[in-house]
């Protein structure tokens, strides 16, 4: 169908049986000089929306099927402005633009906090924790006592359905199950760490973990580091050398504890790639780490039991000379943050790819080594800053070019 230029005239129909429109052309009427002049001098009407005593709507057309008609837009907001239709998109524009940017605000909004908190709650349990150790030398009840806290904190949520509870199946339990064991041993390694040398140096050893996870996936997954990536694991692997050799609170189990939840860290880490693999059964990280959270207290409660015993009553605390109101208090103090950070590193990963939180988690790791430093007034000798300066600056290159795929024919 042809188009056609279409003139408005008032009350006039297009026929039906007419497909094919000749264009309207606006020619003017013959008027005799007398009677233009009659009309030049005639009255003129203006019309306004205040003369008329009511507001104006915004007209709109509609195309029927046999002419064009005029009508009120109904969706359309009143307004006293001639340009009324003008004024009315501008001012929706501006409302579709605002939206996006508050949205986009909240968010920056609420990851930062959630970094600020992050980090934070890394801090005060690494000194919290610390203090328990170094009066109470069973690294075994403390993560018990973390994991009971947290399997408590992630039962109470799904009974309050503040978080929605799982449905896991058998064939599920049985691929956390692996994942649940190196993560109770990663806690408990860590612990025994901390328990024996102090903060800085136990978070200067775990900056060697990109080194073990790239010797893990080389292994068990057949992923093949990049020039780059091996590159970067030098500094790391040097400045943790480096600082050891210097440390004055050096100590083997303490070091060797330390290498062995890197070690079980990054299995985890690996394991969760190899087995969890059917989307199917895939859980989110938050899911996921609370059912391991309550798989590692079942697995740790009765280990603790038979090698331990039962040394966190208060009465043995009394009678070992150790202020149980304080230590309770740090060591629920401590297994909240223990519970919270990992839960905030989650949801943070789920906003923020992969190498951001990488490069977070080295920060984070910086603000633990200075301020627990600084609160426990730890030594530390230029060549051991040097060092441990090293090899956080090369787990910061190794999350900066981890992500260089290498090329393929």
């Amino acid at each position: 169908m042809q188009g056609a230029t279409i003139a408005f005239a008032p009350s006039i129909s297009l026929p039906n049986s007419s497909r094919k429109f000749a264009a309207v052309r606006f020619s003017p009427l013959p008027i005799s000089p007398s009677e233009r002049l009659r009309l030049i001098n005639a009255p003129r009407l203006s019309f306004s929306a205040a003369s008329l005593g009511r507001k104006l709507s915004p007209i709109g057309c509609s195309l029927k099927q046999s002419s064009w008609i005029s009508e009120p837009d109904p969706g359309s907001l009143e307004t006293e402005s001639d340009d009324g239709v003008r004024v009315q998109a501008a001012a929706a524009s501006a409302g579709e633009a605002e939206i996006p940017n508050s949205k986009s605000f909240e968010d920056t909004l609420v990851l930062g906090t959630l970094f600020v908190l992050w980090f934070l709650f890394n801090i005060y349990f690494n000194i919290y924790n610390k203090q328990v150790l170094k009066v109470f030398h069973y690294p075994l009840t403390v993560t018990l006592v973390q994991f009971a806290f947290g399997a408590a904190l992630v039962t109470l949520m799904w009974t309050l359905n503040l978080y929605r509870r799982p449905k896991i199946s058998g064939a599920q339990l049985a691929a956390i199950l692996p994942l649940a064991v190196v993560h109770t041993l990663g806690n408990l390694f860590t612990n025994m760490s901390l328990g024996k040398v102090s903060v800085s140096f136990t978070h200067t050893i775990k900056a060697m973990e990109p080194f073990f996870s790239v010797v893990l996936s080389g292994m068990f997954l057949g992923e093949s580091p990049t020039l780059w990536v091996v590159a970067s694991l030098l500094p790391v692997v040097g400045g943790v050398g480096l600082a050891s050799m210097t440390e004055a609170s050096f100590d083997w189990v303490g070091f060797w504890s330390a290498m062995a939840s890197n070690l079980t860290n990054q299995s985890r880490n690996v394991l969760s790639k190899k087995l969890m693999v059917k989307k199917e059964e895939s859980l989110d990280n938050i899911t996921l780490f609370s059912i391991i959270t309550i798989m590692s207290f079942i697995l740790i409660a009765p280990v603790t039991l038979f090698v331990e015993g039962v040394k966190f009553t208060p009465s043995y605390l009394q009678a070992a000379g150790v202020n149980v109101q304080q230590i309770y208090t740090r060591s629920l103090v401590a297994a909240l943050c223990f519970h919270a950070y990992q839960q905030v590193s989650y949801m943070i990963l789920q906003r923020v790819s992969p190498v951001t939180h990488s490069v977070a988690n080295c920060v984070k790791r910086v603000v633990v080594i200075v301020t627990s430093v600084l609160f426990f007034r730890t030594p530390v000798s230029p060549i051991n800053a040097i060092g441990t300066g090293i090899a956080l600056a090369g787990v910061f290159i190794y999350s900066r070019v981890n992500r260089i795929k290498p090329k393929t024919d």
